[in-house]
């Protein structure tokens, strides 16, 4: 399919957004917690800073009555209000504002947007979930602004990475830009950080291998291959050779999606502080989930303050990461359509739910329930081949959710919700229910 009409028609929404963005003096701008969401912020952040428009930036788990509550006291009735990562699904709670607002976002739109300028890839038909992240909207946005912003699309492909997303389309655009202008370089091994061998296996839960989180069969695998040292250093026979040995792991059980995931292109960001960008994700992810926003920003915009202390910060987080996948590992459970667990303050449930559909149980999508004080958070995530079979997980969860008391949404391969406490069960069994009418109309077709 070419996309080249659906691209075209697509900046012109960045050029609208762009023309609003320059008529006002000062931005609220409000993005989400994670990669995407963050380099989002900080796209526009730099793209504004550059304008010289003044600019006032939150970052927040999720968009509720709070945060709106929030926008609305810190506002001024002339500031312009801009939304990263987030908004396309909350028109209703939006629509509150009554400031002007810009929608940079990547979700499915859900009713009529109050918002004066909307540029979001499913608008245009192109698939958000897999295709251009919101980093990569607010890049065409940033380019809109300032032809010379080019130096941002590095941003931008950390965002898509970390959204686990295709590099084609709209994604492949931004990138061949970023190379061109040697803002990214590309070089081939594992798609994964860098540092010692054996310690990046140990800790990250990134592919996930049967020896993951094992030193001593850690140990044992590169014994055999005769391998240490640094990943970054190693020849080009010696990773082709690593990169087969673990392509022969995942062969065993993970999905083709895993391999594809695992090995193949590696991005190197070279106008950022991280030059991996697993390693920028990482960090990234992590200083998002422990309300370190300012400190993810920060080494966005390009301050090495706080460098060390993320990257440490970074490797602990992924190693816990591992440890919560090894423990969900002994209470996975299956339903007739979908793999799930149902457990307590369980940390990076989205992480874990990822693991277990493309590593673990490929066959199903899988839906993590975690309840954390009071609140019961769900994540769900699928696979591609299952999205092409008619899996929805942003339909699924919405209507489950709605249907128990609570709200969910996101993409047809990852979403996510909230739900009252006690109602986990029937919750469950209402996203088996209509996960497993998704694929079986799909067949009938």
């Amino acid at each position: 399919m070419n996309f080249n009409v659906e691209i075209q028609k697509l900046k012109d929404l960045a050029r609208q957004a762009a023309d609003v963005i320059e008529e006002h003096d000062y931005v609220r701008i409000i993005s989400h917690n994670d990669a995407d969401g963050l380099t989002s912020a900080a796209i526009m952040c730099r793209a504004l800073m550059k304008k010289g428009i003044r600019f006032h930036t939150t970052i927040v788990s999720r968009l509720d009555d709070s945060v709106v509550d929030t926008v609305i006291e810190s506002s001024a009735e002339q500031d312009l209000v801009i939304f990263c990562d987030m908004g396309s699904g909350q028109s209703d709670m939006i629509s509150r504002i009554s400031q002007e607002i810009v929608i940079l976002d990547h979700h499915i739109p859900v009713g009529d947007s109050s918002a004066k300028v909307t540029v979001n890839p499913h608008l245009v038909g192109i698939d958000g979930a897999m295709h251009l992240s919101a980093s990569g909207t607010t890049y065409l946005v940033a380019k809109a602004l300032d032809a010379g912003n080019t130096d941002l699309a590095g941003l931008a492909i950390v965002g898509a990475v970390g959204d686990k997303q295709l590099m084609n389309t709209v994604n492949n655009t931004i990138l061949e830009e970023a190379e061109d202008a040697g803002v990214i370089s590309v070089r081939k091994g594992l798609k994964m950080g860098d540092g010692d061998i054996a310690d990046i296996l140990e800790y990250t839960p990134e592919p996930y291998l049967d020896i993951t989180g094992n030193r001593e069969k850690i140990n044992e695998f590169l014994g055999i291959l005769d391998l240490k040292g640094n990943i970054s250093e190693l020849s080009a026979d010696e990773m082709k050779k690593l990169t087969s040995a673990i392509a022969l792991k995942l062969a065993k059980k993970a999905s083709s999606e895993a391999i594809d995931a695992s090995i193949g292109d590696v991005y190197y960001l070279n106008k950022e502080l991280v030059s991996n960008v697993y390693d920028m994700v990482a960090i990234l992810n992590t200083c998002g989930r422990m309300e370190k926003a300012g400190m993810a920003l920060s080494i966005c915009m390009n301050n090495r303050e706080d460098l060390e202390e993320a990257q440490n910060m970074a490797v602990e987080y992924q190693r816990s990461i591992v440890e919560n996948i090894n423990k969900a590992l002994d209470k996975l459970q299956i339903g007739n359509n979908i793999g799930y667990l149902i457990t307590q303050d369980m940390e990076s449930t989205g992480m874990v739910a990822s693991t277990m559909v493309r590593y673990i149980n490929p066959d199903m999508p899988f839906i993590a329930v975690n309840q954390v004080e009071d609140i019961v958070k769900v994540s769900a995530r699928g696979t591609r081949a299952l999205v092409s079979n008619g899996l929805d997980l942003a339909f699924a969860l919405r209507e489950a959710s709605k249907s128990v008391g609570g709200d969910g949404g996101g993409h047809n391969v990852a979403a996510g919700a909230s739900i009252p406490q006690g109602t986990e069960e029937e919750f469950v069994s209402k996203v088996d229910e209509i996960v497993g009418s998704q694929i079986e109309v799909n067949k009938e077709d």
